[in-house]
């Protein structure tokens, strides 16, 4: 059984119960006691649940185990997505080296990027796609493609971004939680997220107010790093990060 769907099971389980001994996550899942204790240790450090003595219990953060397709997400929250691409797309100025991420809010960049001289380096062979028809001079990383959101991932991907220094790097995030930060559903795609945010002088997290607290399995980036660019935010998070309100 994969981790992600231990985790999915695990949240269900809590879900209908409020809290869960290991002794009785081994018996239901039919795992060994050392992995029920480093999976409920994974998912409090995802803010997900909270680890007590001998189990958990449930936090009220959302736990989002799936994924959506690039084509589900593309008209959810639209005009936010738009409002927060188009003041980030104000950022960039003309001789940046820019990390441009995957994802439907930074696909909505490219709507509003024109002439420019500034250079992109992405993981998102449409996002390349459309940079190049635009003349903008575009670097597409190599790696694993991932269908569901048309991304490179993936260790060769990863390998490459660290011989890359960026000005400016625009990332999605499936959810942003006060304790596991930026999070997204896949290990592959966490590592190069994660592995561009360290390339970067400056990161920007585009992220409508659907996503706050909101919890998927992999933190790629803590709530500090960065500045986050939103349409809203529960008041709680601007007092612990850098938040930009995108009118």
């Amino acid at each position: 059984m994969l981790s992600e769907q231990r985790y999915e099971m695990i949240l269900k389980i809590l879900e209908e119960k409020r809290s869960v001994t290991v002794t009785e996550l081994t018996r239901l899942l039919d795992i060994s006691e050392s992995t029920a204790r480093r999976d409920i240790v994974v998912l409090d450090k995802a803010g997900k649940l909270v680890k007590v003595f001998g189990g958990a219990v449930l936090s009220d953060n959302i736990y989002q185990a799936a994924e959506q397709t690039v084509t589900q997400r593309t008209e959810v929250h639209r005009e936010e997505k738009r409002k927060i691409a188009q003041y980030a797309v104000s950022l960039i100025e003309p001789q940046d080296f820019i990390y441009l991420d995957a994802g439907t809010t930074t696909g909505y960049m490219l709507d509003f990027i024109e002439d420019t001289r500034a250079t992109f380096v992405t993981n998102a062979v449409a996002h390349a796609q459309r940079l190049a028809a635009k003349g903008v001079r575009v670097i597409l990383i190599g790696g694993t493609l991932k269908s569901t959101t048309e991304a490179v991932v993936g260790t060769m991907a990863a390998l490459a971004l660290k011989d890359y220094h960026f000005t400016k790097g625009f990332f999605g995030t499936n959810g942003i939680s006060l304790a596991a930060g930026h999070t997204t559903p896949d290990a592959d795609e966490a590592l190069v997220k994660r592995t561009a945010a360290q390339q970067c002088r400056k990161q920007y997290f585009l992220c409508d107010d659907s996503k706050f607290n909101v919890v998927s399995a992999v933190t790629f980036a803590a709530l500090t790093t960065g500045t986050v660019l939103t349409n809203a935010a529960p008041g709680e998070y601007t007092e612990a990060a850098d938040i930009v309100v995108c009118r």
